[in-house]
């Protein structure tokens, strides 16, 4: 069981570790977001324990930007407690949903957003329909992307482009997908 802690109040975990009353006591977590695609789940029964369903699949075309404004004010309103985000496998769909919230509430950019994960979870892999949902969520919060697709050899994968926060930055780096 993995658990990543993104920030001080905010983790990522696959479903094994969300179903752990270990797990959920020793990091006094008191918000479950359910992004496993899964409504019957039985989390441990825990006084305050909050649970919010975001009913999406791991599939490029699933409708996961419906939710980044709803999960991202989830979290944000849970500051006195704590957030533990998972879907099976803490890889896609959670990441992405994490990473919408720090754009949204954090102000960081896609770019930055995704390093921040990254660091803490070194395997996520949104899919390329996540990707594109979080540019167009980028988009509409800062009106510009720090993120772009391109097609390789490899098929399409999002490519990081120069953020403008950190003009020494490379100009270019393929994030993971």
């Amino acid at each position: 069981m993995s658990v990543s802690q993104v920030s001080p109040g905010l983790f990522l975990s696959g479903l094994d570790s969300a179903l752990s009353s270990s797990v959920l006591s020793s990091r006094n977590i008191t918000l479950i977001v359910n992004a496993s695609g899964l409504e019957d789940v039985s989390y441990p029964q825990l006084d305050g324990l909050q649970v919010f369903h975001v009913p999406v699949q791991d599939r490029p075309h699933a409708p996961l930007s419906q939710y980044f404004d709803l999960v991202a004010e989830r979290i944000n309103q849970n500051r006195t407690g704590r957030t533990l985000v998972h879907c099976t496998a803490g890889r896609s769909r959670s990441p992405a949903l994490i990473m919408a919230y720090l754009m949204r509430f954090e102000g960081l950019s896609l770019r930055r957003a995704h390093e921040a994960v990254l660091e803490q979870r070194p395997f996520i892999r949104p899919n390329a329909g996540f990707w594109r949902q979080l540019m167009d969520y980028e988009r509409t919060l800062f009106s510009r992307n720090t993120v772009r697709m391109v097609r390789t050899s490899s098929g399409v994968l999002p490519e990081a482009l120069e953020d403008s926060e950190d003009s020494n930055a490379a100009a270019a780096y393929y994030v993971n997908v």
